[in-house]
């Protein structure tokens, strides 16, 4: 009797002891935070400096600007550099931006889309740092990265700090041809793909760790992360990154359509579609049709404006994380024209003038992408040293 007392005793022991085990709960993923957000990182940089803001309609700490958010905080704001579309985001691609006052602010803002594309020294002066928070889309012929190595640049010259406040790239992976620096413009800057597969932190950190600003110079550079995103991860820009960029689809298919900026094909702007279709007055053939009017706030004058254009709706295509070459040798073979198909820019976007030769001689999308491959592995190579996240 005495025995089973104690076999009862030892279990009744053991179920109390599986009782007190920790009740476990799958591990909630980290919550994203862009640069902006982790105040407690680098507000300590800025305390007792004079700082100027490079930024724009994107430059968003939650649901409040970043200049408003600082400002409140006693940062001591001496200044706002503003990139091509301006500081509220709202001038059409290519347009002269003017130097102003912003009158919410009560701060100077500078053109880096005027009279200069580069701070020049004067405008330093009054400047001890420098903040560039500014979403990009992962292409290299997106000016704010042009914009973000003019400020680099600068400040290497007359000894300024940059801290770059970092977001996601919806579109990090890497493709398209390198560029030949024969064709270096300010939609081409460095010798890095069409699509960079950076952040632009990552891209900060390239820039100055293979000596591409005049001179060879480095600028005392600070990245602020992301906090809890992967480069695979999928990533909603909470605001339009400039104004003929609507939506996913659009940012999606801009590594693929932007091409078509140095063609007779339209990428339809002057519609609230932008780079989701593409189209040709001249393509009578094709079923899908659309109109460009002028639109304030993204786009005044389009090509074809108030003319009937014939193409594509790629609205709903899906989209890989791919360049898709298709499009454009698809196009090239259905306009009637071919002779003026292309335009002199075509090969500044493409930084080469060795894609529209292969268009023009029929190689086909894997043909193509052959030559690509020798300049994208010496490019991965080269980056992996830059890389922030995994």
């Amino acid at each position: 009797m005495s025995r089973l007392i104690l076999i009862a005793i030892c279990l009744s022991w053991l179920v109390q002891c599986a009782d007190r085990r920790p009740v476990t709960t799958p591990e909630e993923p980290p919550k994203l935070e862009v640069g902006a957000v982790q105040f407690d990182r680098y507000l300590p940089l800025l305390e007792g400096k004079r700082v100027a803001l490079v930024v724009n309609h994107t430059s968003l700490a939650g649901d409040v600007h970043l200049a408003d958010t600082l400002k409140s905080r006693g940062v001591n704001l001496v200044k706002i550099f503003a990139p091509e579309h301006g500081f509220r985001g709202t001038a059409d691609p290519g347009e002269h931006i003017e130097d102003g006052v912003d009158r919410k602010l009560g701060l100077p803002v500078v053109s880096l889309y005027g009279n200069n594309r580069k701070p020049t020294s004067e405008q330093l002066t009054d400047v001890d740092v420098a903040v560039f928070d500014i979403q990009d889309v992962g292409t290299r012929f997106y000016t704010y990265i042009s914009t973000l190595h003019y400020v680099m640049e600068a400040c290497a010259e007359n000894g300024k700090k940059v801290i770059v406040l970092d977001r996601p790239n919806p579109n990090s992976y890497v493709d398209g041809p390198v560029l030949d620096t024969a064709f270096r413009s300010f939609v081409g800057m460095h010798p890095i793909p069409v699509v960079h597969g950076l952040t632009v932190g990552e891209l900060a950190r390239m820039i100055n760790g293979e000596g591409w600003l005049a001179g060879g110079r480095t600028c005392e550079l600070e990245v602020i992360p992301v906090n809890g995103w992967s480069r695979n991860d999928f990533y909603s820009c909470p605001v339009r990154p400039s104004p003929n960029l609507p939506n996913d689809q659009a940012i999606r298919l801009y590594p693929s359509l932007c091409f078509f900026e140095g063609t007779v094909i339209s990428v339809g702007r002057g519609t609230q579609t932008p780079f989701q279709v593409i189209g040709n007055p001249l393509l009578v053939g094709m079923e899908y049709h659309f109109t460009p009017v002028s639109i304030e706030g993204m786009m005044k004058n389009p090509p074809f404006e108030n003319q009937v254009c014939y193409g594509l709706d790629l609205r709903n295509v899906p989209v890989e994380r791919r360049l898709n070459l298709q499009y454009v040798i698809d196009m090239y073979k259905a306009y009637p024209d071919k002779e003026n198909f292309f335009t002199r820019y075509f090969n500044t976007l493409a930084g080469t003038d060795q894609l529209r030769k292969q268009i023009e001689d029929g190689l086909s999308e894997a043909e193509i992408r052959e030559s690509w491959k020798e300049g994208l592995e010496r490019y991965v190579e080269m980056r992996e040293k830059y890389l922030i996240y995994q």
